[in-house]
């Protein structure tokens, strides 16, 4: 039997969720995916604690968001988040970092879906933008 794909893996978390958090993660990376198509899905830091599933990313040219849950939230931590304009206010978490900035979605909130696409969009460009300026 061969290894689950990303996206196999993915489903089965979302599945496992089986509550708000795994329709809350399954609405954003509907939107991810929506957003660029091009994207990719990965699971990175398999561990027992994650049942060697790993934590869901999304990434072009680099990592763009991970998506984790917790008990009372879903995040989304965008790896260079603190370079994106955010002109909406989406980033609720993780502020202070140099570097990273998060999306904490509790049950019952929503995200706003054209906002959050265009946030994905400018992290893409982002991304793609330092891989060009690298390859220079």
């Amino acid at each position: 039997m061969s290894e689950p794909t990303a996206s196999e893996k993915i489903d089965a978390i979302i599945a496992r969720l089986g509550d708000w958090r795994g329709q809350t993660l399954s609405g954003l990376r509907a939107l991810i995916l929506e957003a660029d198509p091009a994207i990719e899905e990965t699971c990175k830091w398999a561990k027992a604690s994650n049942d060697m599933m790993g934590t869901p990313v999304w990434e072009r040219a680099g990592i763009i968001t991970t998506g984790e849950t917790y008990k009372t939230y879903v995040k989304l931590t965008f790896a260079h988040g603190a370079a994106l304009p955010d002109p909406s206010g989406l980033f609720n978490a993780s502020l202070g970092g140099g570097m990273r900035r998060a999306i904490d979605v509790r049950e019952g909130e929503a995200v706003d879906p054209d906002a959050f696409k265009a946030l994905i969009r400018a992290a893409v460009a982002r991304n793609l933008e330092a891989r060009a300026a690298k390859a220079r």
